[in-house]
């Protein structure tokens, strides 16, 4: 895992060397082990590299690096797990066998662009990554980014400089670098809580998605981009050709390719373990890695005191049920407090999905014992593991029976009560009622339903169960939503039902704009590579060929790939109701974070920097504080611009200066 960065610009500069320097410098702890720089003046081409040493510990690992013949320079973030295949396939061309200089996957791939071409090469590779090639030949710039998205790739044109880079702290380096925020990218922050893809949160700055590859020179400033894989052609055509086997031979035929993923991610020269929550995902990921173990496979949780957010206790029997080398650390208060202060450097842009906190302190822990580590991220999405699907059909199927015109015309009565109007209701009624039947802040839960039933379609239905502000253009001044994957720009996804139009939508956005963003900086900000075995495309493509119902049987989820882990681990040690991997931040801000809060949430702050309009925001914080209703996540969301913009300075002044707010 590494950092790369670089630019392609229509100026000549003596100071090349300088400014990659200064655009590597950020990101050392993407590769804390190397750095290297390559430029061509005349060219005006630039490329920037930190190296974190996983495979080839030696020189001929180094990077940028150039092809055989000299024609390409490349600088690689990532793992090609499935190098020596590539190797074995240029052996075997009419050319002879090749002479190799190490045992690199980027000489690998290096040579297999110059020999069989760039597209079929990284169409051949199963791997994570992120790159940038330089083509002395053509004279053109190409950035490449795996199918899934889980190596980053920031681009964009900068006034007559094309910008590129790991992370938007190594493109801040560059004088070039315009810091102007991105209004509709905020309000899209809002909504989601991260910033999907192709948006940033900087005007003018795109993020790569996956499955892509970017062309760019100084004759073609218009970026000519293509796709190589789709998630949306795979999830359509795997409901096309839907499996018809036995069940058995079903959990046979995962068991093998998740098999051969996680061997293959267990490839390394340095020392490897795996993240373990003794849930579903993670204990299939640790036993099938120690069953290709000859050694105990060590393992790394986190815990909480906190009840209902621990789940170290599950993770330590099934860490001792398979033998692992387990290490636990139970997080106290202060120690995760300690961690937001570093969020706005950890995640370079606004990201509030809270689990950010715990993710960096597993990987901080698993740090101080391994180089790598693989994570169960992934399984949720392809073996319809979230919650979310199963309420969202349950409710648009009974939605769906009553006339929109009537779901409006309730919802308006609904929200014609105040939340405190309904609350009191229920509480002069609760006297009247048996226990079961009382609801706690009924109020609440009207309003945020009455925001749901009048939807139209199953999809608007989806966007609104997860959005956190349903309406962020009204919060954030001149922030007009952009359209997304998820509203507006929703692909056709034919033939899906609608509980499969979520995972691939989920697939789409949610796992590469929040998940696989989260642990990426997180595990970098602690100089960790992750691996994650189930987004082998070949898993991924072989996911979308089962049948719903096994996925989902009897209401319980992922259930092949339960029947896969009942092989290695007992029922009993799995089978409890799922928990996420999140922190008590409803009452945090109640109690050590909120002097923090209030300074970040302060009206006067907030109409000085002229972001948002303050009086929902502070309706909400005020209910949060009197306890009267949960506010967590969509105080987050704005709690998080906050501590980013104040840890930014002030952005909107000039170009390449990121001069502090006085």
């Amino acid at each position: 895992m590494c950092g790369l960065a670089g630019f392609l610009s229509f100026r000549q500069s003596d100071s090349a060397d300088r400014l990659l320097r200064a655009m590597a410098a950020p990101i050392t702890h993407r590769g804390p082990d190397a750095a290297g720089y390559w430029h061509d003046d005349v060219a005006g081409v630039g490329l920037a590299h930190r190296r974190l040493s996983v495979l080839d510990l030696s020189e001929a690992g180094h990077q940028p690096m150039q092809s055989p013949r000299g024609r390409f320079v490349i600088v690689f973030n990532g793992e090609i797990y499935n190098h020596h295949d590539i190797r074995n396939s240029i052996n075997a061309l009419p050319s002879g066998m090749h002479t190799w200089r190490g045992h690199s996957d980027t000489e690998t791939l290096l040579t297999g662009f110059e020999k069989l071409g760039v597209e079929a090469t990284v169409a051949m590779s199963v791997g994570m990554f992120a790159f940038a090639l330089w083509d002395r030949e053509t004279s053109t710039l190409t950035l490449g980014r795996d199918r899934l998205g889980e190596k980053p790739l920031y681009y964009g044109w900068q006034g007559d400089t094309f910008l590129f880079g790991s992370e938007l702290k190594a493109m801040r380096g560059h004088p070039a670098f315009t810091a102007t925020i991105d209004r509709g990218s905020l309000s899209l922050f809002l909504r989601h809580g991260y910033i999907p893809a192709p948006y940033s949160i900087y005007a003018g700055i795109a993020k790569l998605p996956p499955g892509s590859l970017l062309v760019v020179s100084r004759q073609q400033r218009e970026s000519a981009i293509s796709r190589y894989w789709s998630a949306t052609a795979v999830a359509e055509n795997g409901v096309a050709n839907c499996y018809a086997g036995p069940i058995e031979h079903a959990v046979d035929e995962l068991e093998v390719l998740l098999r051969n993923a996680v061997g293959q991610q267990m490839v390394a020269d340095v020392p490897l373990g795996a993240f373990l929550s003794g849930g579903v995902d993670s204990s299939t990921i640790v036993a099938l890695m120690q069953t290709q173990s000859s050694r105990p496979v060590k393992t790394f949780t986190i815990g909480f005191h906190e009840q209902g957010y621990n789940e170290a206790e599950h993770a330590m029997a099934v860490a001792k049920h398979l033998g692992t080398e387990h290490t636990e650390h139970y997080v106290t208060a202060q120690e995760a407090l300690a961690i937001i202060e570093r969020l706005p450097a950890l995640y370079d842009e606004p990201f509030a999905d809270s689990s950010q906190i715990p993710t960096f302190l597993v990987s901080q822990l698993a740090r101080h014992h391994v180089t790598v580590s693989l994570s169960g991220d992934g399984g949720d999405e392809l073996f319809c593991g979230y919650n979310r699907y199963q309420l969202t059909q349950k409710l648009w199927r009974k939605l769906s029976f009553v006339p929109l015109p009537a779901r409006r015309l309730l919802a308006l009565a609904i929200t014609s009560v105040s939340p405190d109007a309904w609350n009191w209701m229920a509480n002069a009624a609760d006297s009247f009622l048996p226990k079961a039947l009382r609801i706690a802040q009924l109020g609440d839960k009207l309003h945020k339903g009455a925001g749901v039933i009048a939807s139209e379609s199953a999809d608007d239905l989806y966007l609104g169960l997860v959005s956190q502000w349903q309406d962020p253009s009204s919060v954030v001044i001149g922030g007009p939503e952009p359209s997304t994957l998820l509203h507006g720009n929703t692909p056709a996804l034919n033939g899906l039902s609608d509980v499969e139009r979520m995972m691939a939508l989920d697939l789409l956005t949610y796992l590469p704009d929040d998940i696989l963003t989260k642990v990426d900086r997180a595990a970098m900000g602690a100089s960790l590579e992750t691996r994650v075995p189930f987004l082998d495309h070949r898993v991924v493509e072989w996911a979308w060929r089962l049948p719903l119902g096994m996925k989902m049987r009897e209401g319980q989820s992922k259930w092949l790939l339960r029947q896969v882990l009942h092989r290695h681990v007992p029922r009993e040690l799995i089978e409890r109701p799922k928990v996420g991997f999140g922190v008590p931040i409803d009452a945090w801000l109640r109690g050590p974070l909120r002097t923090w809060a209030e300074a970040l949430l302060d009206e006067s702050r907030l109409v000085k920097e002229g972001y948002f309009h303050p009086a929902q925001i502070r309706q909400k914080w005020e209910e949060h504080l009197s306890g009267y209703r949960n506010w967590q996540h969509q105080l987050w969301n704005i709690l998080m611009f906050q501590a980013w913009l104040e840890s930014q300075g002030d952005l909107t002044k000039t170009p390449g200066t990121l001069r502090m707010a006085s």
